[in-house]
């Protein structure tokens, strides 16, 4: 299985190949397109590789409808309308936020603006200018200035802190239109995590969001980076608050998967061995989330977040019969974790799909024995 996992990276990295996988009963293997014997997620109705949407992890009709009239249009006021109506305290509106500013970090990436050229995003710039007390557009605003921040400059530096020191203050002004509104402060979360708030200073901004969304995962996801290893906590720590998250999580609610991201936030840097992902500490985060998945309500927001990793840590367990009944409902969107850590969301999503329907075939799988 070694050789499986190295031949699995090498593809990963390159992302030059389609990935097709010979089904065998002696194994899986890399093949070439065309290969009689080549594993075909055509066969489930999966959507091609071009086809799939980088922008989302689940569909969302109403947000897609309206980023297509304000991107082509330049004018905000469909975004407004659509955040007006959205609750405020619930995922979608966190997720919608995050969409409309990450629109808009994009197109101002590829097109900076110059002297005949206006830069990207000029809409969003028109929407703080003619609706200063839009807290939809203020929130829209904080959180395009944390995207700015971690993708166009280097955490330590003079121009990151600047950024990230104005995203705080942008933070402290949506809160202020919207005083029971958890947002600004779940966008905060971010901004303490690139400035290094002091703990005592991040937990004073956790209970802010506490108080206003105690349940709120995205809150939790975006806290659970400031208390990983690799910024301002440690394993044990990030450990604990995602184990704390999921005891208390309410019936239904997809808290209880927290542990999984846990472990995912830090998993060794290359470990192609797939006995990793059977270990206890695996498996019970595994196990967790599937029951989180099963007690969910099906049109939970964060829902095709949690069935995005598990794929991942399923596909690595060679539980390859419970990823392709993840890959079911979530196949077409891939804007989640852990596909948009790489620089092609879709090609990574795609090996690992592979990987998946060859494995269930292996092991007598066919799209006549998988249930929707």
């Amino acid at each position: 299985m070694v050789i499986l996992w190295v031949l699995m990276a090498l593809a990963m990295f390159s992302m030059v190949l389609l990935p097709v996988f010979r089904r065998r009963s002696s194994g899986i293997q890399l093949v070439t397109p065309g290969d009689p014997d080549a594993a075909d997620p055509a066969d489930y109705g999966f959507l091609r590789q071009e086809e799939l949407d980088i922008r989302m992890p689940g569909p969302d009709a109403d947000l897609l409808d309206v980023l297509d009239v304000v991107q082509r249009t330049q004018d905000y006021r469909a975004a407004s309308q659509l955040l007006a109506g959205t609750e405020t305290e619930g995922e979608t509106r966190w997720q919608r936020v995050q969409a409309f500013a990450g629109a808009a970090s994009l197109e101002l990436q590829q097109r900076p603006g110059g002297v005949s050229e206006t830069p990207g995003g000029q809409w969003l710039r028109v929407w703080r200018a003619e609706a200063p007390k839009d807290a939809g557009g203020a929130a829209v605003h904080a959180e395009f200035l944390v995207q700015q921040a971690w993708r166009t400059s280097t955490p330590g530096t003079d121009d990151f802190r600047i950024i990230m020191e104005e995203a705080r203050s942008a933070c402290g002004d949506a809160a202020l239109l919207s005083p029971g509104d958890p947002i600004p402060y779940i966008i905060e979360l971010s901004v303490a995590r690139g400035l290094g708030y002091s703990q005592p200073e991040f937990e004073k901004l956790w209970l802010k969001v506490l108080d206003r969304a105690p349940s709120h995962m995205g809150a939790h996801l975006a806290a659970l980076h400031y208390w990983c290893e690799k910024w301002h906590g440690s394993r044990e720590t990030a450990y604990a608050f995602a184990e704390s998250a999921a005891a208390r999580a309410p019936q239904g609610s997809l808290l209880a998967a927290m542990p999984l991201f846990a472990v995912f936030e830090h998993l060794p840097e290359v470990n192609l061995v797939s006995s990793f992902y059977q270990s206890e500490v695996v498996t019970k985060a595994v196990h967790g989330a599937l029951y989180a998945v099963h007690a969910a309500r099906p049109d939970d927001p964060m829902l095709a977040h949690v069935r995005h990793l598990l794929i991942c840590f399923l596909v690595r367990g060679e539980r390859w019969s419970e990823a392709m009944n993840q890959l079911v409902h979530v196949d077409g969107h891939v804007g989640a974790l852990p596909w948009t850590l790489s620089p092609d969301p879709a090609a990574d999503y795609a090996i690992y799909r592979a990987l998946a329907v060859a494995g269930y075939e292996a092991n007598g799988g066919s799209p006549a024995t998988l249930s929707h």
